[in-house]
């Protein structure tokens, strides 16, 4: 008989009063025991509503059940069939609005951890498992992926289980992508991403860093090269700022900028080369996932944090568990609230953000309540740092410098529902196609554009 407690088995986290002293991961991961327990819970339902909801269709129910017998090798080997990185979607995937929002139990109760089941599953692999991937005979085809995050690496993994001689070209000096700039070590350490990596090069991936596609090289120059087709997987890094009053004051940060120094560089250690501001009191504008990731690295950096957000909790596109973590350690939200303008001292230093407080009014075209300013509402925040979480949008290098390559507005480049562009043999995925979004709907993406390769250049060459 199934598990029928109402609730997910808790997840053990590090005190909050401990670790907003360290970026230690917060999340502890499931002992056998609590994954089994949780695993009961899963009805392994016939029409597997779960599978549906997953932008890689891992299949959730199967692997579920080699977690209820203790199989959990065979688990992983279900998981790793269509997805590549699995330690890392355990971690930071939004189950609550993919997988698990579609789980039966989710119904009347919580539904099955599933997110946390993937990342035990995982962790127990690397940690026991001496099994190692072979690298598929050639089909003698090459291919180029641009960009070593999750869409790019998702594409490279799943073109060389199909044979393909696939090289990745990175612009930064390590692969991984958002995973290693973008998300805090105590959310996702970055030994965890450099592990899954190597299994992509006991595949036969080949990743060259330090590669700048439209500066390097372009992309006819790869294609010239004997690269038959070309997956561009660029993410957008490219900040967006709002264009306030001071906005360049110094003290002001993109969260890019905040969260690569932090993570990437490790500049929160003693000693690093890369030096970062430890400030005393920081507003994070901004409500999503990066706003959340930029906020709890500036409280572990000792300061005072405030959220501005211009919209209500309910709003509030962060991922819940996120926000409720940020909570615990002590960060404010001053929600319904927007700045309007950066202050600053005669060194160029901000002192004060300005700021009115807002009202939600009737919705606007995305179906969400716009928010409305309140007269005379003006306030000021003493700060001495300010970060922008309000929104990314892709480098133009790529575009500029690849004749033919449509974008639209935003600067997104634009596909089919094959994940092809403008460009016949160039497809591409991810942020770099619909700004900045998350992980395994990029990997979902890389997923289908690697499908859709193999399938032109066989058909090319059949």
């Amino acid at each position: 008989m199934p598990n029928m407690k109402p609730e997910k088995t808790a997840m053990p986290v590090q005190d909050p009063k401990i670790r907003i002293t360290n970026f230690d991961e917060v999340a502890l991961g499931y002992t056998e025991a609590m994954a089994r327990d949780e695993a009961e819970r899963c009805l392994h339902c016939r029409h597997q509503p779960c599978v549906q909801g997953c932008p890689v269709n891992v299949n959730i129910p199967d692997f579920i059940e080699k977690v209820k017998a203790g199989d959990y090798e065979g688990a992983y080997e279900i998981i790793s069939l269509t997805s590549s990185l699995p330690a890392v979607c355990g971690r930071v995937c939004p189950q609550e609005s993919q997988c698990e929002k579609y789980c039966v139990r989710g119904i009347k109760m919580q539904p099955v951890g599933i997110g946390r089941l993937e990342r035990f599953v995982a962790d127990w692999h690397r940690e026991n498992s001496e099994s190692h991937v072979q690298a598929p005979v050639s089909n003698g085809h090459k291919v180029a992926v641009i960009g070593a995050g999750p869409a790019g690496l998702t594409a490279a993994g799943d073109l060389a289980r199909r044979g393909y001689q696939v090289t990745v070209f990175e612009a930064l000096h390590v692969a991984g992508g958002v995973l290693m700039y973008g998300i805090p070590e105590f959310r996702l350490p970055k030994a965890i991403v450099q592990k899954e990596i190597e299994t992509l090069k006991d595949l036969g991936v080949e990743i060259i860093t330090n590669f700048v596609v439209g500066r390097s090289d372009t992309i006819d120059a790869l294609m010239d090269a004997g690269y038959e087709a070309v997956f561009v997987g660029s993410g957008a890094g490219l900040p967006n700022f709002m264009g306030l009053p001071g906005e360049n004051l110094k003290g002001v940060y993109s969260a890019n900028e905040f969260l690569t120094r932090i993570n990437l560089m490790k500049a929160f250690r003693e000693g690093s080369p890369t030096t970062v501001q430890h400030p005393k009191k920081t507003v994070v504008v901004g409500g999503g996932n990066v706003a959340m990731d930029a906020a709890r690295c500036a409280r572990r950096l000792g300061s005072e944090v405030h959220i501005v957000y211009r919209r209500s909790l309910e709003e509030l596109p962060a991922r819940k568990e996120e926000v409720e973590h940020a909570m615990e350690e002590g960060i404010i939200f001053d929600l319904l609230c927007n700045p309007v303008e950066v202050l600053g001292n005669d060194e160029g230093w901000i002192t004060a953000v300005k700021c009115v407080r807002m009202e939600l009014g009737e919705p606007d075209a995305s179906g969400r309540r716009r928010p409305v300013v309140i007269p005379g509402s003006e306030f000021v925040i003493d700060v001495d740092c300010m970060i922008m979480a309000i929104g990314t949008s892709p480098n133009p290098l790529i575009r500029s410098t690849t004749e033919g390559l449509e974008v639209n507005r935003r600067g997104c480049l634009i596909v089919d529902e094959n994940e092809q562009t403008s460009r016949e043999g160039v497809y591409a995925g991810g942020d770099a196609v619909t700004g900045a979004a998350t992980v395994i709907s990029a990997m979902g993406a890389g997923k289908k554009a690697a499908a859709a390769m193999d399938a032109w250049i066989q058909g090319r060459t059949d």
